[in-house]
């Protein structure tokens, strides 16, 4: 063999040795090491292989961008960006959009702006830096939304401008003309002095024209004209609008009136109040895409795992932030904000507790052909079967609950009784129905959140840190459960009397318990379980960062609820908004 060829046979089988602890720590078996090891050292080992050949080094790629050192202003300043816009902005939009407030449009520009920053610097950034995570799920979803986004915004501002045509005869129209003659006259009449009663001790010195007392009393009445003058022509203004007079108003206002159809028009609002009640959502999954893409998570067959944890903490972290709306006010028009219903909504309406049982349902209904996809084609292990067994429980918790929330099973389970006091008027106290009935006090979702946590807290996992994890968000299933127990033993002594919100205390500590057991649920799969240890962190990390993120989303879900009130108070004041009625639903 040529000596060329025998040097770079052994530079190369050099540097497949060195890249051996990489390839082994991407396997799909656990890597193996010495527990004497510091945790940094493996750390170092698994982000970059280094092979020293002589003078020369083989520096290893990065298995991450949060591992990648170059260009990293660029991504600090995407993820601050889409941050205050996805979470401080957005939410605002989304109220002021359902109370139909005409600040909704100016806000999603601002929204748009920052959403515009942010990826700007994701495109240069791409651009500077090589592909870690081919075919990624964050850019597609993230373009996606650009889109979603932007066609919102445009749907809005035709949802605004659009059906004003012939207002501006209508308000001719409501004018009369009139002579000049007669307006001279008018003004006359009412410029005369009118005789001011004068009261027994008064002498009517100082009331001729001209003194000092009618001169006073002339320029207190002008001064109040002068204010009742300004005060109509601010509320004027706010009535047109933040653009009024502006050239981009003035063409919008020729160009959009009429330009639609009142049913497409309609399909164009039921877009916009579609995508509102969405977008949360969609930018729930884009944020948690993004980290998974930055830390280079769930590559390979460890996407079964990560997307089983992504999805089901997911549901406990919006069920949490549901709980707290219900706590808050929202919904109080259909009786799930702990009051009773209002009589004036007549329609059926599902409680809260029907609604619950029926996602359980259909979660076990849908998840119980999942458990075995990671390992489709292999034998069924025990662990297998307990997570079919923890589907079923769902699917009978789900369906237990929606009979216990029927009203028809109820009459039917009444019927015995109703029988053997046929003879009793109906009016009678003792035939009434109980004071309870007026609230839905069902144990079962409840019951299956706190099985759940009993369950996760004492299932084996693969590493200390795994359990301990599992173990944090499992017990905090488990006080969500007992606080909603809590509320319920409250609600059946003294139930409800009032159509206001009954915010039980009790239900900030459930909307918590399950927002932050989500969070942590998310947390504990094996990839990022594994991704915790090498950068020599620990269990009690992962919950103290998520006990301070959830206290702080707490209050910030509260304050973006209280701004929608504010909103629909606001149009309330200055009447219809420009192309919407004032409708403060949810």
């Amino acid at each position: 063999m040529p000596s060329h060829l025998r040097n770079l046979a052994l530079c190369s089988s050099l540097v497949l040795l060195g890249l051996a602890p990489l390839i082994a720590a991407h396997g799909d078996e656990e890597p193996e090491m010495d527990m004497s090891m510091p945790m940094s050292s493996v750390a170092t080992h698994i982000s970059t292989a280094t092979v020293s050949a002589g003078m020369d080094t083989v520096v290893a790629e990065p298995s991450s961008y949060f591992r990648y050192p170059e260009h990293g202003n660029l991504m600090v300043a995407h993820i601050i960006l889409m941050t205050i816009g996805w979470v401080f902005v957005l939410p605002i939009c989304v109220m002021l959009s359902i109370s139909r407030s005409r600040l909704s449009l100016p806000t999603q520009f601002v929204f748009l702006a920052l959403n515009g920053g942010g990826l700007l610097c994701s495109i240069i950034y791409n651009a500077s830096t090589p592909n870690l995570y081919p075919n990624n799920f964050h850019h597609k979803l993230g373009w996606f939304l650009v889109c979603v986004v932007t066609a919102q915004a445009l749907l809005g501002v035709i949802s605004a401008y659009a059906g004003r045509r012939g207002e501006k005869e209508e308000e001719n129209s409501g004018y009369i003309p009139v002579s000049r003659e007669a307006m001279a006259e008018h003004t006359r009449m009412h410029e005369r002095p009118k005789p001011i009663p004068r009261l027994s001790d008064d002498s009517g010195q100082g009331t001729e024209p001209g003194t000092e007392s009618l001169r006073s009393q002339s320029m207190s009445l002008s001064g109040d004209d002068e204010n009742t003058l300004n005060e109509s022509e601010n509320d004027e203004f706010e009535k047109v609008g933040l653009m009024d007079g502006t050239q981009v108003d003035q063409y919008l206002s020729k160009r959009l009136p009429g330009l639609f159809s009142a049913r497409l028009l309609g399909i164009i609002r039921f877009a916009c109040d579609f995508v509102d009640r969405v977008i949360l959502l969609l930018g729930f999954a884009i944020l948690t895409s993004g980290f998974v893409t930055y830390g280079g998570l769930f590559k390979g067959a460890e996407i079964y795992s990560g997307l089983a944890h992504f999805i089901k903490g997911s549901v406990f972290f919006w069920y949490g932030i549901l709980t707290l709306g219900r706590w808050a006010g929202c919904f109080a028009e259909i009786g799930w904000s702990w009051n009773i219903k209002p009589d004036n909504e007549r329609r059926f309406t599902p409680t809260a507790e029907f609604v619950e049982s029926f996602l359980i349902f259909f979660y076990g209904s849908t998840n119980v052909f999942l458990e075995h996809l990671a390992a489709w084609g292999s034998a069924w292990s025990a662990q297998d079967l307990e997570h079919i067994s923890i589907t079923i429980m769902f699917i009978g918790g789900g369906l237990c609950g929606m009979l216990i929330e029927s009203s028809k099973i109820r009459n039917l389970l009444n019927t015995t009784l109703h029988q053997s006091s046929s003879q009793m008027s109906p009016y009678h106290l003792e035939a009434q129905e109980p004071k309870s009935y007026r609230v839905s006090m069902n144990p079962i979702p409840a019951l299956v959140v706190m099985l759940l946590g009993m369950m996760m807290s004492s299932h084996h996992q693969h590493s200390m840190v795994s359990t301990m994890i599992h173990g944090q968000w499992g017990t905090l299933l488990v006080g969500a459960a007992f606080a909603r127990a809590a509320t319920y033993i409250v609600f059946y002594l003294s139930p409800p009397t009032s159509i206001l919100p009954g915010r039980p205390p009790t239900e900030i500590i459930t909307a918590f318990c399950l927002m932050a057991g989500g969070l942590i649920f998310m947390a504990s799969s094996k990839d990022t379980v594994k991704a915790i240890e090498m950068n020599d962190l620990d269990a009690m990390f992962v919950f103290t960062v998520s006990m301070g993120l959830i206290t702080f989303l707490m209050a910030w879900i509260i304050l973006v609820i209280a701004i929608k009130g504010w909103a629909t108070r606001r149009e309330k004041r200055w009447g219809k908004s420009i192309g919407y009625g004032v409708d403060g639903t949810a």
